[in-house]
């Protein structure tokens, strides 16, 4: 899978333009505050239609505009896709995949599979639960429209008990409808993340190994707010005892206090947790090792190689993690924004197409300017 083209209108600070894309690597370079990150946002938007930077729609228009528009154009192994996506000031997104109209975004999951890579990733391991309960969220809803659809009804029921327990009357019979709803939702909710972690926990191992020359070991371990049981049905009896027991905290605090909202996800190395002791470079070599361990799961799950963009990550790490990075990464699409070109990645990939990225303009260059 890989993207050829991409055309913007009025999006963020690019009035109007197309581009094709090199099906191996993309450099995209420029200075700071130039439009870089806005080009792969763009590319990003046709995974799931959101944006990886706002949750605000409106955000993505050009300033003074009232209309953004996005196509993108996509190879895939059996057939190829066009994504194209109207963002309104005033109206409801509108979205198309392959000149059909998109009524619900798990109608746009697992068409084109994109895995982005940032600096503010580096601290997936470090900061708080809620980034490594996103990570999870965002991979799994990329590619398991049942995931998606599971989750968007989980948090739609959260959002209601939430409010029921605000109230200055709760209603019980009431209370219970949406306990019931979160039992069904949330069980299925800590099942697929389990099966996920599990899966992702082989390949960021091997290749945590592979970074680090054997000297350390990494683990991952799902840490579910209620327990995992093996049976759906045990599953969900667990859960509701659980909310059971919660249900006099709920009230005096009116707020959920169980549940998947509140899971986390651990990193040990070499049996230690790595969150509470590891150092700054070990924690990154996590991120690192969870990153690249999301497109073997693509490729595995779907069949596809996943696209990878590298947002202004480079900067961020050592010699020797970029150059695993740059050298293992020859069978997917890449798209890599930088302010500086890294000799080694063209050493490494020599034919890489560079784009120069100038107040929301770009202009391709045969060779970078600065080598």
């Amino acid at each position: 899978m890989y993207i050829t083209e991409l055309e913007l209108k009025n999006f963020r600070n690019y009035k109007e333009l197309t581009i094709q894309f090199d099906k191996n690597v993309n450099i995209i370079v420029g200075r700071n505050a130039q439009g870089k990150t806005n080009l792969i946002e763009a590319v990003f938007l046709s995974s799931i239609g959101r944006s990886f930077r706002t949750s605000h729609d409106s955000d993505l228009i050009r300033f003074g505009q009232e209309e953004a528009f996005v196509r993108v154009k996509a190879e895939k192994e059996v057939i190829d896709t066009k994504v194209e996506i109207k963002i309104n000031r005033h109206h409801k997104k509108s979205i198309q995949k392959d000149g059909n109209t998109v009524h619900r975004t798990s109608q746009l999951i697992d068409n084109i599979i994109i895995v982005i890579f940032s600096p503010d990733d580096l601290k997936i391991v470090k900061e708080e639960p809620e980034k490594r309960r996103k990570f999870i969220d965002r991979e799994l809803a990329q590619i398991k429209p049942a995931y998606y659809d599971c989750l968007s009804n989980y948090k739609k029921t959260l959002q209601q008990r939430n409010a029921c327990l605000k109230e200055d009357y709760v209603e019980p019979s009431l209370l219970s409808l949406w306990d019931e709803q979160m039992i069904i939702y949330g069980s299925d909710i800590i099942r697929m993340r389990k099966d996920f972690i599990d899966r992702i926990n082989e390949y960021s191992s091997r290749i945590h190994q592979g970074i680090t020359n054997r000297s350390e070991d990494l683990s991952l371990q799902y840490d579910p707010n209620i327990r995992f049981c093996e049976t759906k049905e045990e599953q969900q009896e667990v859960y509701r005892k659980e909310l059971m027991k919660s249900a006099a905290s709920d009230l005096r605090m009116r707020t959920t206090t169980r549940g998947p909202q509140k899971d986390d996800l651990q990193f040990f190395v070499n049996g230690v947790n790595a969150r509470s002791f590891g150092s700054q470079g070990q924690q990154r070599t996590c991120a690192l090792s969870l990153k690249l361990a999301e497109l073997d799961f693509i490729r595995e799950e779907t069949g596809e190689k996943g696209i990878l963009l590298l947002d202004d990550v480079m900067s961020e790490l050592d010699e020797s993690r970029r150059d695993y990075l740059v050298k293992t990464l020859h069978e997917n699409q890449l798209f890599i924004t930088t302010t500086d070109i890294d000799p080694g990645i063209l050493e490494y990939y020599p034919q890489a197409r560079i784009i120069e990225i100038e107040k929301g303009e770009c202009v391709n260059l045969e060779k970078p300017a600065n080598l």
